[in-house]
């Protein structure tokens, strides 16, 4: 169930790129992320008063400073992840930031490293590489100018990387997915709505012309999928779990390929099948190795 989880999560993640891309020709990134988390606040709000309303409680008094903290830090992570995704698209294409974002790959089996100490399954680090190599084939980054805009992605996966080792840290230590969900969102959507007074204009007629895209993004990815992303973590470490999520890149070049019209060549099949190996490889041999 994890595994489909985070499948499923990857997916949604995959396709929203293209409405994070074609979603700011009216309104800026921090705008569209505002509408966006907000939205997906508002979708995940009515499923914690039916499913975990009793639970809260219960499960944060036990340590509700840690709780808060913990929170605090996905939030942050989460805002200055998708934030500087969202503004590197004004500057860079679609090929390179997805690039640059897979970066987060190598990212957390090193951080988790030397912030814990811990051991990683040696299948971790050839998976990682496959990862990175496909991620290149699949982008055709080596036709494409560096600009600015990907050194934000390679910093936003940076932020990328410690949501994911913080979602894991709070999803073992408090079993409310749809909280620590809903609860990231509103931390998100805070801050970019304060960006986005001061630095953009906020104009409602503007935001109202990109609602297909904001609610894809807002109520799938920004709602459900970070909720799939937290059931996930639960029976998932966070180093195979970034080896999982890093499929976006695949499932984004055949939803370009066929809402976009974007054709597959020879590379980008290269790509998803060096990907599709690493996420493989990071599943099956820990397996192999306990029978």
């Amino acid at each position: 169930m994890s595994l489909f989880s985070a499948l499923l999560c990857t997916f949604i993640w995959g396709t929203t790129f293209i409405a994070q891309d074609t979603g700011m020709d009216n309104i800026g990134p921090f705008t569209f992320n505002a509408v966006r988390f907000f939205v997906g606040f508002l979708a995940l709000a009515p499923l914690i008063f039916f499913f975990e309303r009793k639970k809260i409680n219960t499960i944060i008094k036990k340590d509700k400073k840690s709780f808060k903290i913990l929170i605090f830090l996905i939030g942050l992570s989460l805002f200055l992840g998708s934030a500087l995704q969202q503004v590197a698209l004004l500057y860079t294409d679609v090929a390179n930031a997805a690039f640059f974002t897979i970066f987060y790959v190598p990212m957390v089996p090193i951080l988790v490293f030397f912030l814990h100490k811990k051991d990683i399954h040696w299948s971790v680090w050839p998976s990682v590489l496959l990862c990175v190599i496909g991620g290149y084939l699949l982008t055709n980054f080596y036709d494409a100018t560096v600009r600015m805009g990907d050194s934000l992605v390679l910093l936003g996966a940076f932020f990328w990387s410690t949501h994911i080792i913080f979602t894991g840290i709070i999803i073992k230590k408090y079993n409310l997915p749809l909280t620590i969900g809903a609860l990231q969102t509103i931390i998100v959507a805070f801050f970019s709505f304060i960006i986005a007074l001061v630095y953009e204009d906020f104009i409602l007629i503007n935001i109202l012309e990109e609602k297909f895209q904001i609610l894809y993004a807002g109520v799938l990815s920004g709602g459900l999928a970070f909720v799939l992303q937290i059931y996930a973590q639960e029976n998932i470490s966070p180093a195979p779990a970034a080896i999982i999520f890093s499929l976006e890149g695949v499932f984004a070049t055949i939803a370009a390929w066929y809402l976009l019209s974007q054709i597959l060549d020879m590379n980008n099949l290269m790509g998803c099948f060096f990907i599709l190996s690493g996420v493989l490889l990071s599943q099956l041999l820990p397996i192999l190795k306990k029978n």
